[in-house]
């Protein structure tokens, strides 16, 4: 996994890492979560690697627009 920059300083992401369709997102407290086309859906992920990528607003995105809609808890 990548770590998430964090510019903000304040994230509960700590690490991420990306695949065509797909994102894991390691939270600060240590769950890992699988979010994929299927579910919460192709443009959702899209917007999450990208905040990914960019180390600012993805816990955030989450949290608002994401939430409880994930494809797969592995930790």
């Amino acid at each position: 996994m990548q770590r998430y920059a964090n510019r903000s300083g304040i994230s509960g992401v700590r690490a991420f890492e990306l695949g065509p369709g797909w994102i894991l997102v390691e939270f600060t407290e240590g769950s890992v979560y699988r979010y994929d086309a299927q579910t919460p859906g192709a443009p959702a992920v899209a917007e999450m690697q990208r905040l990914a990528r960019a180390g600012e607003g993805l816990s955030t995105y989450i949290s608002r627009q994401v939430q409880g809609r994930f494809a797969r808890k592995l930790r």
